[in-house]
């Protein structure tokens, strides 16, 4: 795939991987991004994951009908990106490799040496002249290591954009963009979205006409739809209208009183979207939690805390800088509701959260009582 007349794609997808990170499931793989960019010096842009070390250098040497590269870039050395750095520098010794002074203490760290007299330290606004054409590098600290450097390209206005702008999914496989790139973003980047907004702030200043990340499609066309999410994202903002419910249930008595509460927000004409955490994949709960604006938390009191997928819930959004939501709380305690109290607890460090002022406490199973608490926050929702 060419990226231009004179970049080209070498990278790889991984359909062998079934979560990414230890923990987010990837059911249409994973693509790994590399780049040739060619001028009168030849630059790599950035390795694979190890076990594709062959496949990647042959794509390379495919692309390049046998020349050979000056420099290989590595903008982030998180291994799927770096795990391959070793052989490169082996199978050209004669080519440098330019990254950030985090970044060269993180190689002697993984690799045992920081590849002194043929390592290029860049910084904040350093260029690299490949003759006909220079790349210029941005620091990104925390997007989402801190050694992370993105780079610029002058001649054909393109920003090598690292882990930003990236998305699960392999290339070989067409799929919509916004939702496993939003998945990606809050589970990946999303605790850093005052980093992610200064990275974006640089961007702005900057003529690009494609975003080449590490991870998914190159983006091309209209960027305002790329860049306009990405603002929502990196502020907290609410990209959806809507009402989002996460439950647990036991015996079927919280699940009834979400359903209840599902029929009556939609009868008032609200968009609702209903996960039940002990089924649904944690990293699409946590996304959804962060698309909509308001959001029901809806559990059982268990061992005198919450119920162990809704604490494991509350701790991936407290984690991931939850903000600026309004929620409301269901709780379900057979002789003792202690669930809602211990929410709340759990999202404490959590900023700008506005809890509705009714609480539904169900006492076994719904009654009189819990059924007009529950109308009451419908009606509350809807304002």
């Amino acid at each position: 795939m060419n990226v231009s007349k004179t970049i080209g794609y070498v990278g790889v997808d991984d359909f062998d991987l079934d979560l990414f990170e230890g923990q987010y499931p990837v059911p249409n793989g994973m693509a790994y991004n590399s780049y040739v960019v060619c001028g009168e010096k030849i630059a790599v842009m950035d390795s694979v994951d190890g076990r594709f070390s062959a496949q990647w250098l042959q794509n390379i040497a495919t692309y390049l009908e046998g020349k050979s590269p000056d420099y290989l870039v590595v903008q982030h050395m998180e291994p799927d990106h770096s795990g391959s750095v070793v052989a490169f520098m082996q199978a050209y010794p004669n080519a440098k490799i330019v990254s950030s002074g985090k970044a060269f203490i993180m190689m002697k760290g993984y690799f045992g040496t920081d590849f002194a007299g043929r390592n290029v330290v860049v910084g904040e606004g350093d260029a690299l002249d490949l003759g006909n054409r220079t790349l210029t590098f941005y620091t990104a600290p925390m997007v989402h290591w801190p050694e992370v450097i993105v780079t610029y390209d002058d001649k054909d206005k393109i920003l090598f954009s690292a882990d930003a702008f990236g998305k699960f999914g392999a290339l070989s496989v067409e799929e919509d963009w916004a939702c496993e790139a939003r998945r990606y973003y809050f589970g990946i980047v999303g605790k850093y979205g005052v980093q992610a907004s200064a990275l974006l702030k640089k961007a702005g200043g900057l003529d690009v006409e494609k975003i080449c990340p590490l991870h998914g499609p190159v983006l091309e066309g209209d960027l305002s739809y790329y860049l306009d999410l990405y603002r929502t994202w990196t502020s907290y903002g609410v990209e959806s209208e809507g009402i989002f419910i996460a439950y647990t249930s036991v015996y079927g008595n919280t699940e009834r009183a979400v359903k209840l509460l599902v029929k009556a927000l939609e009868e008032k004409g609200q968009k609702v979207v209903l996960t039940d955490l002990a089924r649904s994949d944690m990293s699409e709960a946590v996304e959804d939690a962060f698309r909509y604006g308001k959001i029901v938390l809806a559990t059982t009191t268990y061992n005198g805390g919450v119920f162990p997928f809704m604490r494991e819930f509350l701790s991936h959004l407290a984690e991931h800088n939850f903000q600026n939501r309004r929620v409301a709380l269901i709780e379900n305690g057979s002789w003792a509701p202690m669930a809602a109290k211990e929410m709340k607890k759990l999202l404490e460090g959590c900023k700008n959260l506005c809890f509705a002022e009714t609480t539904v406490k169900i006492l076994c199973s719904l009654n009189e009582e819990s059924l007009a608490q529950l109308n009451k926050l419908a009606d509350e929702l809807c304002k």
